[in-house]
């Protein structure tokens, strides 16, 4: 679970922070840059939560937005230097595209995660021979073992304790899907079973029974906050795309997970097939 000190976790304090003092006062983005002197860009990035602010600049914004509550402003300015420095995935930043980064940053702040995948395993679920697997199949560029270490890193802070509530809905197909051969899908089924019982997960599977749904063709995640709106994150062969301001389309991926829900089995059923597939492994 990441820590007040973490980059992330200290810039989306301030992202919310600053944007509901900016809001209180209604002045747009553009208004602020303006009455700044910056760049709207620079106000942008800042809501976002996707660079550091420095001390200085963040007492010119509290100036701005009339914020002088001193109890108050000691906490951003601790905010302010603690959005400095690298976050836990810097080590592998010479694999990582922005996109991927920005999600990484929400990912470590999430309350909550819910994900689908149509046709794989989804990654946070995945085994290290399973994501083997799926590279040498891939023909990536990309080097296998930093992706797959960089993955197992997520999922160590995923399921830490403390760690966000995470459900997943994995279609039948996927766990019917020999990626690896026998030994790896049993391996594979195993470890989803030990992730269930140790309450690491709430998993359902989408039966094929279930016929067409809303998001055959794609997989998401969206990302819960307590105390902001869900993020959504797509990823797909045309790239990448980690959206939290078009809400419309949140909503409707919001909208997609819950009818998924309603039409996949429950966790028992679940894992009564997953049982099922293992005795059919074990035979074969």
């Amino acid at each position: 679970m990441p820590t007040a000190s973490d980059p992330s976790l200290n810039r989306r304090k301030l992202r919310l922070a600053l944007k509901a003092a900016r809001d209180k006062q209604a002045l747009t983005q553009r208004q602020a840059a303006e009455r700044l002197d910056w760049s709207l860009s620079k106000i942008i990035r800042i809501e976002a939560g996707t660079v550091s602010l420095s001390v200085t600049d963040l007492q010119a914004m509290l100036r701005l937005y009339e914020i002088v509550d001193e109890e108050r402003v000691a906490e951003l300015e601790q905010a302010a230097r603690g959005s400095k420095g690298q976050a836990w995935w810097s080590e592998y930043n010479d694999i990582i595209a922005p996109p991927f980064a920005q999600y990484l940053g929400y990912e470590n702040a999430a309350d909550s995660i819910r994900t689908y995948h149509p046709v794989l395993i989804p990654g946070l679920l995945q085994t290290t021979d399973y994501m083997s697997a799926m590279f040498a199949a891939s023909g990536s560029t990309t080097p296998a073992q930093r992706s797959i270490d960089l993955r197992t890193a997520r999922q160590e802070r995923t399921f830490a304790d403390g760690g966000p509530k995470t459900s997943v809905i994995v279609d039948e197909s996927a766990l019917r899907r020999l990626v690896g051969g026998a030994g790896t899908m049993r391996g594979q089924l195993n470890y989803i079973k030990q992730l269930a019982a140790e309450e690491k997960i709430l998993v359902q599977a989408l039966p094929l029974s279930a016929g067409a749904h809303d998001s055959l063709e794609s997989s998401f995640v969206l990302l819960g906050f307590h105390d902001d709106e869900d993020v959504l994150y797509l990823s797909g062969p045309g790239g990448v795309l980690t959206n939290r301001d078009n809400r419309e389309m949140v909503a409707r991926f919001q909208e997609c997970f819950e009818d998924l829900t309603d039409k996949a089995l429950s966790q028992h059923e679940t894992l009564t097939l997953i049982d099922d597939l293992l005795n059919q492994l074990n035979r074969s």
